[in-house]
Protein backbone atom coordinates (compact mmCIF):
# COMPACT_ATOMS: atom_id res chain seq x y z
CA UNK A 1 0.00 0.00 0.00
CA UNK A 2 1.11 3.46 -0.78
CA UNK A 3 1.38 5.48 2.31
CA UNK A 4 0.86 9.53 2.40
CA UNK A 5 3.09 12.33 3.74
CA UNK A 6 2.42 13.64 6.87
CA UNK A 7 3.72 16.76 8.78
CA UNK A 8 4.71 14.45 12.06
CA UNK A 9 4.49 10.51 11.99
CA UNK A 10 2.73 8.71 9.32
CA UNK A 11 -0.11 7.80 7.40
CA UNK A 12 -1.17 4.29 6.22
CA UNK A 13 -4.14 3.79 4.47
CA UNK A 14 -5.98 0.74 5.47
CA UNK A 15 -9.13 -1.48 4.08
CA UNK A 16 -11.93 -1.59 5.97
CA UNK A 17 -14.07 -5.35 4.96
CA UNK A 18 -17.18 -6.31 5.34
CA UNK A 19 -16.99 -8.24 8.27
CA UNK A 20 -15.44 -5.04 10.09
CA UNK A 21 -18.84 -3.59 10.22
CA UNK A 22 -21.62 -4.13 12.83
CA UNK A 23 -25.36 -4.91 12.33
CA UNK A 24 -26.03 -1.06 11.57
CA UNK A 25 -22.88 -1.19 8.55
CA UNK A 26 -20.98 1.08 10.81
CA UNK A 27 -17.38 -0.29 11.65
CA UNK A 28 -17.51 -2.32 14.59
CA UNK A 29 -16.12 0.03 17.52
CA UNK A 30 -13.66 -2.84 18.33
CA UNK A 31 -12.39 -2.66 15.11
CA UNK A 32 -10.63 0.53 15.42
CA UNK A 33 -8.09 -0.74 17.79
CA UNK A 34 -7.68 -3.91 14.86
CA UNK A 35 -6.48 -0.94 12.37
CA UNK A 36 -4.48 0.85 14.45
CA UNK A 37 -2.55 -2.16 15.16
CA UNK A 38 -2.19 -3.06 11.26
CA UNK A 39 -1.27 0.37 10.65
CA UNK A 40 1.45 0.51 13.20
CA UNK A 41 2.88 -3.46 12.51
CA UNK A 42 3.12 -2.43 8.96
CA UNK A 43 5.22 0.52 9.84
CA UNK A 44 7.38 -1.84 12.13
CA UNK A 45 7.87 -4.63 9.67
CA UNK A 46 8.89 -1.91 7.16
CA UNK A 47 11.78 -1.13 9.51
CA UNK A 48 13.01 -4.12 9.69
CA UNK A 49 11.14 -6.37 12.61
CA UNK A 50 9.55 -9.24 12.48
CA UNK A 51 7.31 -12.13 15.04
CA UNK A 52 10.23 -14.25 14.57
CA UNK A 53 13.62 -12.88 16.13
CA UNK A 54 15.46 -14.86 14.26
CA UNK A 55 14.42 -12.82 11.66
CA UNK A 56 13.98 -9.64 13.02
CA UNK A 57 16.42 -6.09 12.75
CA UNK A 58 15.12 -5.84 16.48
CA UNK A 59 15.75 -8.94 18.61
CA UNK A 60 15.34 -7.39 21.61
CA UNK A 61 11.85 -5.90 21.37
CA UNK A 62 8.66 -7.75 23.22
CA UNK A 63 5.70 -5.47 23.08
CA UNK A 64 2.34 -4.95 24.62
CA UNK A 65 -0.18 -2.79 24.69
CA UNK A 66 -0.62 -1.09 28.22
CA UNK A 67 -3.30 0.82 27.82
CA UNK A 68 -5.29 1.48 24.77
CA UNK A 69 -7.99 4.84 24.88
CA UNK A 70 -10.19 5.94 21.88
CA UNK A 71 -12.90 8.68 21.37
CA UNK A 72 -14.96 8.18 18.57
CA UNK A 73 -16.05 11.32 16.31
CA UNK A 74 -17.74 10.03 13.47
CA UNK A 75 -19.07 6.46 12.16
CA UNK A 76 -17.61 5.05 9.51
CA UNK A 77 -20.35 3.70 7.02
CA UNK A 78 -19.47 0.76 4.90
CA UNK A 79 -16.40 -0.86 3.31
CA UNK A 80 -13.62 1.07 1.41
CA UNK A 81 -10.69 2.65 2.43
CA UNK A 82 -9.29 4.75 5.87
CA UNK A 83 -6.28 6.14 6.79
CA UNK A 84 -4.28 5.74 10.18
CA UNK A 85 -2.27 9.03 11.06
CA UNK A 86 -0.09 7.92 14.09
CA UNK A 87 3.11 9.27 16.12
CA UNK A 88 5.04 8.76 18.88
CA UNK A 89 4.26 11.69 21.44
CA UNK A 90 6.80 9.97 24.16
CA UNK A 91 9.47 7.82 23.90
CA UNK A 92 10.64 6.34 27.30
CA UNK A 93 12.90 3.83 28.51
CA UNK A 94 10.68 0.76 28.07
CA UNK A 95 7.78 2.83 26.39
CA UNK A 96 6.19 4.35 23.87
CA UNK A 97 3.07 6.58 23.62
CA UNK A 98 1.46 6.45 20.08
CA UNK A 99 -1.56 8.94 19.42
CA UNK A 100 -3.10 7.91 16.22
CA UNK A 101 -6.25 8.96 14.64
CA UNK A 102 -8.32 7.36 11.84
CA UNK A 103 -9.38 9.70 9.06
CA UNK A 104 -11.23 9.21 5.91
CA UNK A 105 -9.66 7.98 2.64
CA UNK A 106 -9.35 11.73 1.64
CA UNK A 107 -7.94 12.82 5.06
CA UNK A 108 -10.82 15.37 5.64
CA UNK A 109 -12.77 13.69 8.57
CA UNK A 110 -11.40 12.24 11.84
CA UNK A 111 -13.33 9.41 12.48
CA UNK A 112 -11.76 8.63 15.67
CA UNK A 113 -8.89 9.48 17.62
CA UNK A 114 -6.91 7.77 20.67
CA UNK A 115 -3.29 6.85 22.13
CA UNK A 116 -1.77 3.32 22.98
CA UNK A 117 0.79 2.87 24.93
CA UNK A 118 2.93 -0.04 24.09
CA UNK A 119 5.68 -1.42 26.76
CA UNK A 120 8.95 -3.61 25.64
CA UNK A 121 8.87 -6.38 27.86
CA UNK A 122 11.56 -8.75 29.01
CA UNK A 123 10.33 -12.27 27.53
CA UNK A 124 11.83 -14.31 30.20
CA UNK A 125 10.19 -12.12 33.08
CA UNK A 126 7.56 -10.43 31.58
CA UNK A 127 8.82 -7.42 32.96
CA UNK A 128 9.07 -4.07 31.13
CA UNK A 129 13.04 -4.06 29.65
CA UNK A 130 14.15 -1.08 27.53
CA UNK A 131 14.22 -0.39 24.37
CA UNK A 132 17.25 -0.55 22.04
CA UNK A 133 18.87 1.81 20.25
CA UNK A 134 18.06 0.74 16.70
CA UNK A 135 14.57 0.78 17.89
CA UNK A 136 15.13 4.34 19.21
CA UNK A 137 16.34 5.13 15.92
CA UNK A 138 13.74 3.62 13.66
CA UNK A 139 11.01 5.61 16.03
CA UNK A 140 12.79 8.96 15.51
CA UNK A 141 10.84 9.79 12.12
CA UNK A 142 7.33 8.89 14.30
CA UNK A 143 8.04 11.65 16.93
CA UNK A 144 6.06 14.45 17.34
CA UNK A 145 8.41 16.23 19.90
CA UNK A 146 11.87 17.57 18.92
CA UNK A 147 13.35 15.34 21.73
CA UNK A 148 12.38 12.13 23.26
CA UNK A 149 11.47 12.18 26.75
CA UNK A 150 13.26 9.59 29.28
CA UNK A 151 10.40 7.76 31.48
Amino acid sequence: MTTIAAEYGHIRPVEIHFDDLDAMGMLHNARYAVLVERAVTAYWVEQGWSFDPARSRFVDIFPAVREFQITFHLPVLGVGRANVHFWIEHLGRTSLVYGFRLLSDDLAVVHAEGRRVNVNLDPKTLRPAPLSEPLRAAAAPLLRLAEPVAD
